[in-house]
């Protein structure tokens, strides 16, 4: 039927929304609550299509559908509010496919609440060139843009119109271009996605980094485009919010740059819901690097900093206007016998833990905490027991999602700065727990 004189045209997104109202984009929103003084943070909360999220929040990482070694339930319990799997892992085991059929990403690992992925382009890069999950956070590097691991070979090469790779698993070649990675994560079903960026690293040379932002640039263009046009087609789906990923290192003109951009993007009606702030960042500089994108972003929209975890970290990320962070730090660390505790991190594989049958922190009112022991702990470490992988997990989950809850609670208080300073004071003294 024709528009009716006067009327304005829609939009394909406002014509899709209209007919499809289950996935529409009044699913999703993002609102300001409390604000930090003098400072970028606030609190807010996200709406998505399976629940809320109230912001700041820790997003643990369930990289293959799973946080290893726990269960879902038992992530809820420790106050998990989403999680975050990744799309070039589950492209390549089971297959996207097989995540679309079970009914989306929630329903496949029987997780209940909102859901993230990011784009994979973190693991084209860093499993690419050898790196596996450790990019430098030091800008006093050497730049090379030819950077690999020692003794490794580059799987993955980057042209204007995508990434050619091979898989770390079996040596199989793939393909990913920014509508491939949209197409991937629609199948895969998360209520967030991000759009494919190229991840450069403090590696790179300033050229080769103005190269890559218009490259990434371009593909956020297409990522958009691609992403209406998969909206359209999967209408008995929610609508899935997309992210766009700002890039540029070190550099203060190409971060704000890059946040003007994707901060102003719009396509056919289709502008970012979100924005990851992505890319190696240097540690020392985190807070200014986050606060240049950070004052460019508009206001009402949600702002997701991938892969931090550290206590120091997630309260400079926060005061400089982060709102969602996620990092397999506290699960990996967990693994290798590192405990959190808020007088310092320390080691449970250690002699004199042994007999120490207090829990890892008396203060805790975590499952492992509550039930088990430094000493029994300590025992299934060095028996290469499953269960100390589930237990220490649980623990070190607990520990950063309830600091970042504990931080909302202190900017909502307006007490953000008295907070910080005691919590690091105390965790950075060093004393032996």
């Amino acid at each position: 039927m024709p528009n009716q004189p006067n009327e304005e045209p829609q939009s394909a997104v406002e014509a899709h929304a209209a007919r499809h109202p289950q996935a529409s984009r009044d699913s999703f929103g993002f609102t300001v609550e409390a604000r930090i003084e003098g400072a970028l943070g606030r609190t807010g909360t996200i709406r998505t299509p399976h629940g809320d999220i109230r912001t700041p929040a820790f997003i643990p990482v369930a990289t293959k559908a799973t946080i290893k070694s726990v269960r879902p339930d038992e992530i809820l319990e420790v106050g998990a509010q989403a999680t975050l799997a990744n799309a070039y892992h589950l492209n390549l085991q089971p297959g996207t496919d097989v995540l679309d059929a079970a009914g989306g990403l929630g329903k496949f690992m029987n997780w209940p609440g909102p859901t993230f992925t990011d784009s994979g382009g973190f693991q084209v890069m860093s499993l690419g060139a050898g790196f596996k999950k450790v990019i430098t956070m030091d800008s006093s590097v050497v730049p090379d843009d030819a950077a690999v691991a020692p003794d490794k070979e580059r799987l993955a090469l980057v042209d204007d119109d995508g990434v050619t790779f091979k898989s770390h698993i079996d040596g199989s070649t793939h393909r990913f271009t920014p509508e491939i990675s949209m197409k991937l994560q629609h199948e895969i079903g998360a209520d967030m996605i991000f759009a494919f960026d190229e991840l450069t690293t403090l590696f790179n040379t300033r050229a080769y980094q103005e190269t890559s932002l218009e490259r990434t640039r371009l593909w956020a263009e297409r990522c958009l485009a691609a992403h209406r046009s998969l909206t359209e087609e999967r209408s008995h789906r929610p609508y899935q919010a997309l992210f766009g990923v700002l890039q540029g290192a070190q550099y203060e003109d190409l971060r704000r740059k890059a946040a003007q951009d994707l901060g102003s993007m719009e396509i056919d009606g289709q502008s970012f819901d979100g924005f990851g702030i992505g890319g190696a960042l240097d540690k020392e500089n985190l807070g200014t690097i986050v606060g240049w994108m950070a004052e460019e972003l508009p206001e009402d929209k949600p702002r997701h900093l991938l892969g931090i975890s550290e206590p120091e970290d997630m309260f400079t990320a926060i005061e400089n206007g982060a709102d969602t962070f996620d990092c397999v730090s506290p699960s990996r660390v967990a693994r290798t016998g590192r405990v959190y505790h808020p007088d310092g991190r320390f080691n449970i594989p250690q002699a004199r833990f042994k007999k120490d049958f207090s829990p890892i922190d008396a203060e805790c009112t975590c499952y492992t905490c509550t039930n088990y022991t430094r000493a029994y702990l300590h025992h299934l470490f060095k028996a290469k027991e499953m269960l100390y992988n589930t237990l220490c997990t649980i623990h070190n989950e607990h520990y950063t999602i309830k600091l970042v809850d504990d931080i909302r609670a202190s900017i909502e208080q307006g007490r953000f700065y008295e907070f910080r300073d005691a919590v690091l004071g105390r965790y950075q003294a060093g004393s032996k727990p």
